[in-house]
């Protein structure tokens, strides 16, 4: 049998190479490539059905990113053994390449799609993630699926200040930004990424070199069209018929109205939706009755009332330069919050915007309850982990619980990483920390609410954090034909839903830390989004100054019912004594003093974090723990037990695991003859250690230094 296989190369600016091949693997699919960079394999396959379901009016398209282990030469943990439900960091791949194809799919194209992506090799050095959105790119480009593109992911690092595209495992260590970058040949569509505390001058910067890159990506993969024939697409009808007449009867009698409403700027979301959905109604009440068995077509009334909505808001923040709910376009709604609203949890806060809530706790606990992580890339443990949750009637809605969600899932993930960098380093934090935000209400920024909740919470658990962190949503509304364009801070829901961008930035006073951002619009200048950060700048220092208002610095010291820790370093053989043969003289020590007492190890010494709720469990947990490290120093008095008797002296543990010599010439100063009835097994008596032999390391104990010299006797 014979192969069609084409294969094309881009070489990065370093000299890595990347290359897509076809033809080879999955031909059944309707597009299949394999995109490799060293060692490192994925294998991407698109498959569309022809037809679209009935009644379906939107793109039911699904993206699944998964490593198989065997890519890693890992088998999985767990009693399965096999790959399970995705991660979160899959999960998190899986939205940064939906969230770059879905918009160049055609609007009236809905036929079910499904995108896999499958880790079938992996080089531990070159990461998979920055190729995914490639690999899915190219699938669709040597497929007849109608699609906008090619587009294209890279991963851009900065050390020294010089941008890495793609860097290894080993150049991402010690970056001062890890950003993936998404775009097409023209445009920029999406960015996200964590920072440490870069300015938004270093952030354009970094995106300007990403696109480069992805300009060179985009040019293969078009290559790659042409080599395999697919430049003409699929033809397709998924659209309902349009009726352009009662397209146009809405718009007469319905857009004059929309636009006074979101003219008023009343603040109420409910208000406003109300008076939204009143015109819409009035309209279907005076439209002319039809002969039985027939009935206006609603779907369309709803789709073409929907388009007068968004236009005739954006034309009235366009026009006006005000905002649904009254604002000035760089005004921030007002703020609230509280810290130590729950009385249990070691460390909570309430943020309040607007309409949006977010009540957030922090949770404290030891090394035992860190995170184990076991996937096919990533393989540790995580001691810092923030939860989101998105209750329905956050919305004022009714629907299933049925557990966190992908939005759920990147909406936390952008909360931790604006967070984590101002966390203390781990060898100033000995506590596994937990951030769960729930979000009570909701209309828009509740992610970045959640950084704001995060922040005081943690502040209020004493935790202290470098600088506190804010974040702000931007948004954008523009115009092609004229030019006119508004940028939006603290962007609402409805304000997300029918603007040009969704741009979330997260920082302190000393840059940025986070960042996330949605370009829906064809042509963004580097202009104007460097008019945005700024914009975005101005209203998180806003932010960060309410938040202020409540809590400036974290507290002193922890509440009084959150574990207490603390850390003593030792010398690294003293390791196996304090944990003992099985672990049993660490579980002595817990037991018996209730601490949580755990030993690790760095380059130099052995950690020991002592973890207690409790100041007496805390100090005698301490006191067994150093009579087993501390180290034997000469001249100081120790209580000894005699562990045996010999002609010569005496064996006396002065500490626990450590015998020194007494002496039968140390014992007394009187001459002792015979150790016989001198001393007995198991009695407790006070020892001095008078000297460590250089050579040996053993010990010379004496009882006598301890006792007063008798006096000469005259004569």
């Amino acid at each position: 049998m014979s192969l069609n296989v084409v294969t094309k190369s881009v070489k990065l600016k370093d000299g890595r190479e990347i290359t897509i091949e076809t033809g080879k693997l999955a031909k059944q699919a309707d597009g299949s490539v394999v995109v490799k960079m060293g060692k490192t394999m994925l294998l991407a396959t698109v498959v569309s059905n022809k037809e679209a379901r009935e009644g379906v009016d939107f793109l039911p398209m699904s993206v699944d990113y998964q490593e198989k282990f065997a890519a890693a030469g890992k088998i999985p943990g767990g009693f399965l053994k096999r790959e399970g439900r995705l991660s979160d960091n899959e999960v998190l791949v899986c939205r940064l390449v939906d969230r770059a194809l879905r918009p160049l799919f055609p609007s009236d194209y809905h036929a079910e799609t499904q995108v896999m992506i499958s880790l079938i090799s992996l080089d531990e050095n070159d990461l998979p993630d920055a190729l995914a959105a490639l690999a899915a790119s190219a699938a669709l480009a040597v497929s007849d699926i109608p699609f906008g593109g090619p587009i294209s992911e890279v991963r851009v690092a900065q050390k020294d200040g010089e941008f890495i595209i793609n860097p290894t495992k080993t150049q991402l260590e010690g970056s001062d930004l890890d950003m993936i970058i998404a775009g097409t040949k023209d445009d920029i569509m999406m960015v996200e990424g964590e920072l440490l505390e870069v300015s938004e001058e270093t952030m354009i910067g970094a995106i300007k070199a990403g696109h480069e890159a992805i300009i060179d990506q985009c040019n293969i993969q078009l290559e790659l069209t042409e080599a395999v024939g697919k430049t003409e697409k699929r033809e397709y009808s998924h659209e309902e018929e349009p009726d352009e007449e009662l397209r146009a009867d809405i718009k007469a009698k319905t857009f004059d109205k929309v636009y006074a409403v979101a003219k008023e700027g009343n603040p109420n979301k409910s208000i406003r939706k109300e008076k939204f959905a009143a015109i819409i109604e009035e309209y279907k009440e005076g439209l002319p009755e039809l002969p039985e068995g027939e009935s206006h077509n609603e779907g369309l009334i709803a789709k073409y009332y929907h388009d007068v909505e968004k236009e005739a808001i954006r034309q009235c923040v366009l026009d006006t330069r005000k905002r649904l709910d009254g604002r000035e376009l760089d005004e921030i709604r007002p703020i609230w919050s509280e810290v130590d609203y729950l009385p249990s949890a070691h460390g909570s806060a309430i943020f309040t915007r607007g309409e949006t809530q977010s009540l957030t706790s922090v949770t404290l606990g030891t090394k035992l309850d860190e995170q184990m992580v076991d996937g096919a890339v990533h393989s540790g443990y995580n001691k810092f982990f923030l939860h989101y949750n998105f209750p329905a009637f956050s919305t004022g809605e009714a629907r299933p619980n049925r557990g966190p969600g992908r939005r759920e899932v990147g909406h936390g993930n952008l909360a931790w990483r604006a967070i984590k960098p101002m966390l203390p380093a781990d060898e100033e934090n000995p506590y596994t920390i937990r951030v769960v935000s729930d979000i009570l209400e909701s209309n828009g920024s509740s992610s970045m609410a959640t950084v704001c909740a995060g922040s005081l919470a943690l502040m209020d658990a004493g935790i202290p954090l470098k600088s506190p962190v804010s974040g702000i949503a931007m948004g954008m509304i523009s115009d092609s034909e004229t030019g006119k364009y508004a940028i939006l801070s603290d962007i609402l829901g409805d304000e997300d839903h029918l603007g040009d961008m969704d741009f979330k930035v997260t920082g302190n006073d000393n840059g940025i830390t986070a960042c996330q951002m949605d370009i829906k619009v064809d042509g963004l200048s580097y202009e104007v989004l460097t008019e945005a950060l700024m914009q975005a700048k101005a209203g998180r220092a806003h932010i960060l100054g309410e938040m202020r208002k409540t809590m400036t610095e974290s507290r002193d010291d922890m509440k009084s019912h959150a574990p207490r820790s603390t850390m003593i370093r030792i010398e690294k053989e003293m390791i196996g004594p304090l944990i003992g043969p099985g672990g049993k003289i660490i579980q002595e020590i817990q037991k018996e003093s209730g601490a949580t007492v755990t030993v690790t190890e760095d380059d130099k010494n052995g950690i020991v974090n002592v973890f207690t709720a409790d100041g007496d469990a805390m100090k005698e947990a301490l006191r067994r723990i150093n009579n087993i490290v501390a180290t034997p120093d000469v001249g100081e008095t120790y209580e000894g037990k005699v562990k045996s008797i010999m002609p010569f002296g005496a064996f006396i543990e002065f500490m626990p695991g450590k015998d020194g010599l007494l002496h039968i010439s140390e014992i007394k100063w009187e001459r002792v003859e015979n150790m016989d009835g001198v001393l007995e097994v198991g009695e407790e008596i006070k020892v001095k250690l008078i000297e460590i032999d250089k050579k040996t390391g053993k010990f010379r104990l004496s009882r006598k230094a301890l006792l007063p010299k008798p006096e000469k006797k005259e004569g």
